[in-house]
């Protein structure tokens, strides 16, 4: 979702864990300090010039803008707030101001003195952890650790610095324990573990500070511009249509943790929905018995490893879930690895017999995991090319020769892809006119058109959305809810509403009429980096833009994630939200409001006496109480109490593809196999019902 195309095992913000240099500090013996080349510098001068010249943002860089990529530096290199020292933030402010000069005169000083003194904090670190880790923990006290460091104010002295380690090494020795280690063990695994990240931390280059160091400035823009060294470019190369065996997700690094970027439709992550975007893995084992291998604080390339296999064969995760918030505890899943492919990402669809009240109503379902389209195929000629699209209208047809009734569209979790697909999609469902608008960085804008002026389905239609649901989807959703063509169901959008690009700086250097610095000497031949940079924003047909908002359904359903926390205004730096002319075009009206109103009301009377809805709106009540709580218990007995409370809050996230297909609706077997369902897909065959009968 957060990124324009999916990349498997994409290193996209390399948070690297480093330290430095500082007057009052006698360095370790192996401690090395890194230092800047030649080609960043060259890098460093190339980057604000692309910016300026390509990004949708004009962003002034100034003494305001410096201060912004200072605090978001020092939040990449310790996002926890635990190697700094409040008098090291203080001596950084001498550097709040001249980010901006230095980056436009190619100077990384700064940056490198920053990057040095945060890997001396971490030597101490290391050095402390060692005490700490070789006394057992008495896990009968009642105590707490905060959590939520992210508003914590940074210790002003090491000694504050040794409890908040101390509370840190307890609380991962007590995962240890609940997980029936005794603790020689414990020991042992919390040795390794550090051991690991002092060795990881210690393989880092220059390129790597650099990368953090210029996504902390390419981030200031907008959450979804970032820069990529050459070495994590050439990850770029591996296309949408490529088979990849392993489970399926874009993994990028975030502290000490791997963090899910992206869950790839059609791969085994996606088709078991037991691992979302931002959950973090803690743990890797292989088959059914192999031993979980501690992986915090890994080098991300060699956490890949772990997980990518053999077609077939099993791998188990540890997990800290997004949606269980700071106080996460560990959940153990199993994927069976598989080939991602193409063909796995295709639409697909089922004829649902639903009845009520007497009467039979036969309801299609389409679920479309992301809007694809094969380029290459395309371009060749080829037309019987995997598209959205076509895939679509072929199934329409064949549901219809089964009796379909109404259609639901199901784009739960889909997270985007093509636009030309989304507008194509559109266009099956309306006559003719306009889908989305996009505005360039000029201001430029340009409409994207139904191309097809006949209507392949007329009936009554649904589409199914929730918090997963991103760009490409927000597009269609958003057009059939403008259209007033069919009923928009589930939560609100993720509300990504803007454009995204790669750009070969090398390219740019050998552009030598666009103004663009060229190279020291005009005679180096060496590869840069990569540029992903936010061009262009979506509109809806009424003006309004995708970003923030996203789609708000006609008929929201109970959900458990706020927009500030899951979705683009979680990211401080994410552009606004505004609105430009309306597009002309006609509305269908085969929705109108007083269908819509008749529609709410039946579903907040069941909201009100169903037992599921009411069981579901009271589980998702506790969990976002369980995610505001940022302390985490200390104490054994407590902390397996919480573990009890989250398994039992655990619900079915499966999509509506998967629920409906659990059903096997089949006659007087529909109706009990309806009862086992979940809320979310019976609410939905439910208003669709009524919106046939209406």
């Amino acid at each position: 979702m957060k990124k324009l195309f999916l990349f498997l095992f994409l290193v996209a913000n390399l948070s690297i864990q480093c330290q430095a240099r500082h007057s009052d500090y006698t360095p370790l013996a192996d401690t090395t300090y890194l230092k800047p080349t030649p080609e960043l510098e060259k890098e460093a001068r190339l980057i604000p010039q692309a910016l300026n010249r390509i990004h949708y943002r004009k962003v002034a860089i100034n003494d305001s803008l410096s201060e912004v990529v200072l605090k978001s530096y020092l939040q990449a290199l310790d996002p926890y707030k635990v190697y700094f020292l409040q008098k090291d933030v203080d001596a950084f402010q001498q550097y709040r101001h001249r980010f901006d000069n230095e980056l436009e005169a190619g100077k990384l000083d700064a940056a490198f003195d920053i990057y040095n003194t945060f890997r001396q904090r971490f030597d101490e670190r290391m050095a402390v952890i060692d005490s700490l880790n070789k006394v057992e923990f008495d896990f009968t006290v009642d105590e707490y650790y905060e959590a939520d460091r992210e508003n914590a104010p940074w210790a002003s002295n090491k000694g504050e610095l040794n409890e908040i380690w101390r509370q840190i090494i307890k609380s991962q020795a007590l995962s240890y324990k609940i997980a029936n280690k005794e603790w020689p063990d414990i020991h042992t695994s919390l040795s390794k573990r550090y051991a690991q990240m002092k060795k990881n931390i210690h393989q880092q280059k220059s390129v790597d500070v650099f990368q953090v160091y210029m996504n902390a400035f390419t981030e200031s823009y907008d959450p979804h511009t970032s820069y990529f060294s050459p070495v994590t470019s050439e990850n770029f190369k591996i296309s949408m249509s490529q088979s990849l065996e392993g489970i399926g997700a874009s993994l990028t690094t975030d502290g000490d943790y791997t963090k899910v970027a992206e869950v790839i439709a059609g791969g085994p992550a996606f088709k078991s929905k037991l691992i979302q975007k931002d959950d973090r893995i803690v743990g890797v084992a292989q088959g059914e018995k192999g031993e979980m291998v501690d992986v915090i604080g890994w080098r991300l390339d060699e956490v890949v490893q772990l997980i990518r296999g053999s077609k077939g064969s099993k791998v188990r995760l540890s997990l800290l879930r997004a949606a269980d918030g700071v106080n996460a505890l560990p959940v153990e899943i199993t994927l069976v690895r598989d080939m991602v492919k193409l063909e796995e990402q295709v639409a697909k669809s089922k004829l649902v017999p639903y009845t009520k009240d007497g009467k039979t109503y036969k309801v299609g379902v389409i679920t479309i995991p992301t809007f694809y389209m094969d380029f290459e195929q395309a371009q060749r000629g080829n037309p019987n090319y995997n598209s959205t699209t076509r895939d679509v209208r072929r199934l329409i047809k064949e549901l219809e020769a089964q009796g379909m009734q109404g259609l639901v569209i199901d784009l739960t979790f889909n997270g985007g892809g093509s636009l030309t697909e989304a507008i194509e999609l559109t266009g099956l469902f309306i006559p003719s006119g306009p889908v989305v608008q996009v505005r360039n960085a000029d201001g430029s804008i340009n409409t994207g058109d139904d191309p097809d002026p006949a209507t392949v389905y007329g009936g009554p239609l649904a589409v199914v959305i929730n918090r997963f649901s991103a760009s490409a989807s927000e597009i269609f959703a958003g057009a059939i809810q403008d259209y007033r063509r069919g009923v928009i169901i589930g939560e609100q959008t993720f509300g990504k509403g803007t454009v995204q690009n790669l750009i070969d700086l090398d390219r740019l250097v050998g552009n030598s009429g666009a103004g663009i610095a060229g190279r020291n000497g005009g005679g180096s031949s060496s590869k840069l980096g990569q540029l992903k940079i936010t061009l262009a924003k979506f509109y809806r047909v009424t003006g309004s833009s995708t970003q923030h908002k996203g789609v708000t359904p006609d008929i929201e359903l109970p959900s458990e994630f706020s927009a500030a926390d899951f979705g683009e205004s979680a990211y401080p730096a994410a552009l606004p939200w505004d609105q430009i002319k309306s597009s002309k075009y006609k509305e269908t009206k085969t929705v109108n409001d007083r269908l819509l109103a008749q529609l709410r009301s039946n579903y907040q009377k069941r909201l009100a006496t169903d037992a599921d809805l009411i069981a579901l709106r009271e589980n998702i009540d506790a969990s976002k109480a369980a995610r505001a709580e940022t302390r985490i218990s200390l104490n054994l007995e407590k902390r397996k109490e919480e573990i009890e409370l989250r398994k039992k809050r655990s619900g079915n996230k499966d999509t509506l593809e998967q629920q409906i297909n659990s059903l096997e609706l089949e006659d007087a077997e529909a109706q009990e196999a309806m009862k086992q369902a979940d809320p979310y897909v019976k609410e939905s065959i439910r208003i669709l019902a009524e919106l046939i009968a209406a």
